[in-house]
């Protein structure tokens, strides 16, 4: 491709909106531009690196014997309401209506318009298993949508679901898209780490994401380096000591009442008069599970998780009370709230398990202006619900091995599911087995997204100057710059070079404008193309050029009869894959 017949639309400044670098470069070397808030043009050069990683993940989907569909972006309401989805996923989803009033919404994810295809197609376990995929457009009505391409409305995602007669089936199936989905960030130059993670509104009984770790990330991770235990904060427990250091007589001292007025938060009641320390402070929130009420306890100087208490209650939607909900419920403002004393309330009330057996504690009391002290769990809460619903803290003793744990930033890219029966049982797919007994085909999804692909490699691949493209992705495999337009041998060797790289399969964007040097160099290096190829007068006389690979400081000569042959090696080596003739 020639540079003065290219839309590369390359900017100096750094957009003002642009917090993070893969939005920055992104935008600044001509890759994408902004149409609405989260909705992106993608533009040529975004579109080469884009196919690339397409061409990937279908080789690897493939490869597991992955078969590929295309399926409409546009869903009726009722395969949604089947699976109870629609109330579901709530505002994140775009709803609209036909004209004759129809409901209907544009898909975030495909679980359930595939398993209408299963149910109506599969009969037997004989035509299991099956893995199908599809390569679609996906819709969310992201709240706040930021970080370029990172948080989005309209993107692009590889979904593919797996079918089969049971579990032990599903097992293999899950392993072989990790592996698969391995394969794929690899060859795509992404470092990733799969952690164990929280399967929110897809159901199921497991699930696992592959992060990039990157400052860019929205989401934490805490893993191990002793033993390589990762989790999703989401979902990642650890050893904490927690000794009964508040105990009184045994724990059978009298709860008592004692007022605290204006004082409505841990921090407050840790000060004097009162000066209760956070952790003897029970710290009591009122959540709504399905609109049903629901009790969390955990520790003053934790937090609450509520990915773990949606999992412990095995709500769809968890959302916080409102202060109304509250006080109806329970008689009291929140800052005066606390569990002693519900016992025959008809919600669920659940403990964070370090609590279990400590006494001398402190909480609300139910009335506003008064607190309990003299607490005893085992005695004053022995109805709840112990369960782990604290958030993890970075050196926290690892679950497995007890080293300290690190936490960081990380980038999701892909989320691979175990859903079991949990959308055939809803939606009635269904197939004979063995005995010719009916039962639900056992299912797995597993999505990727592309763009946040080609995003997290910016992340990790640039420096100062722009982009560094993984060969295998890169828009291009080399930009060859003629330094002297002017000169009629500088044209004319660059040209040839042109048609013989491009004739040997290499891709090459020839910079055939008529700027000067230290313009073709920083567009070359902004755009972030693997290896730069100069043809100088200088250099010809010789008969050579100048090679310099992106991100090197230096630059070697090299003779023009070697140039071909070193420039297809250079994509294979990078994993890149050359043009066909």
């Amino acid at each position: 491709m020639r540079m003065s017949r290219s839309f590369v639309p390359t900017l100096k400044e750094v957009p003002a909106d642009a917090t993070v670098a893969s939005h920055q470069l992104l935008v600044r070397a001509g890759f994408i531009r902004q149409l609405a808030a989260g909705i992106y043009s993608v533009l040529p050069l975004a579109q080469r690196s884009l196919l690339k990683i397409t061409d990937v993940v279908r080789e690897e989907m493939n490869a597991i014997g992955g078969q590929e569909f295309y399926l409409p972006a546009l869903n009726p309401r009722e395969v949604w309401e089947e699976s109870g989805r629609w109330s579901v996923m709530g505002e994140n989803m775009f709803r609209l209506k036909d004209r004759k009033g129809a409901d209907l919404c544009l898909a975030m994810t495909h679980e359930e318009v595939f398993t209408v295809l299963a149910r109506a197609e599969l009969r037997s376990y004989r035509q299991l298993p099956q893995t199908w995929y599809q390569i679609q457009t996906k819709f969310r009505d992201e709240p706040r949508p930021k970080s370029g391409l990172l948080r989005v409305r309209q993107f692009t995602m590889k979904d593919s679901y797996s079918f089969d007669k049971d579990n032990a089936g599903l097992d293999t199936a899950f392993e072989s898209h990790r592996q698969a989905y391995a394969k794929i960030f690899g060859r795509c130059g992404l470092k990733t780490i799969q952690v164990d993670a929280h399967s929110g509104a897809m159901g199921g009984s497991g699930s696992t994401e592959f992060m990039v770790p990157t400052d860019a990330g929205e989401d934490l991770i805490a893993s191990c380096e002793s033993c390589a235990y990762a989790a999703n904060t989401e979902k990642a427990e650890s050893k904490v000591e927690t000794p009964n250091t508040y105990a009184e007589s045994g724990g059978t001292a009298a709860l008592q009442k004692f007022a605290t007025p204006g004082v409505t938060t841990i921090e407050a009641l840790s000060k004097p008069p009162h000066g209760v320390k956070a952790d003897q402070q029970l710290k009591t929130l009122i959540y709504m599970a399905d609109e049903k009420p629901v009790i969390a306890i955990v520790r003053g100087d934790d937090q609450l998780n509520e990915a773990k208490l949606q999992t412990a209650s095995g709500a769809q939607i968890l959302r916080p009370a409102h202060a109304e909900e509250i006080l109806k419920l329970l008689g009291a403002k929140p800052g005066s709230l606390g569990g002693v004393g519900l016992g025959e309330k008809k919600f669920p009330l659940f403990i964070d398990a370090r609590l279990a057996g400590l006494s001398g504690l402190v909480t609300g009391a139910n009335e506003d202006g008064f607190h309990l002290q003299h607490v005893s769990v085992p005695r004053d809460l022995a109805y709840a619900v112990s369960r782990d619903l604290r958030m993890v803290n970075a050196g926290e003793g690892c679950p497995k091995c007890g080293k300290p744990l690190v936490v960081g930033k990380a980038l999701e890219v892909g989320h691979i599911f175990k859903l079991g029966t949990r959308y055939s049982e809803t939606m009635g797919a269904r197939v004979l087995d063995e005995a010719g007994r009916e039962q639900p085909i056992v299912m797995g999804s597993y999505g990727i997204g592309v763009e946040r692909i080609l995003a997290a490699a910016i992340e990790l691949h640039h420096d100062q100057d722009g982009c560094k493209w993984p060969m295998s992705i890169a828009p291009f495999h080399i930009a060859l710059l003629p330094l002297q337009m002017q000169d009629a041998l500088v044209r004319e060797a660059a040209e040839k070079l042109y048609l013989e790289l491009t004739k040997a399969g290499v891709e090459v964007l020839l910079d055939d404008r008529d700027e000067r040097a230290g313009v073709k160099f920083k567009d070359a290096d902004l755009i972030g193309i693997p290896v730069r190829i100069a043809v100088g007068k200088k250099g010809l006389a010789e008969g050579k050029i100048e090679w310099k690979l992106r991100g090197s400081k230096d630059f070697e000569l090299v003779t023009l009869a070697d140039v071909v042959a070193r420039a297809q090696q250079a994509v294979r080596d990078g994993g890149g894959k050359l043009a066909r003739a």
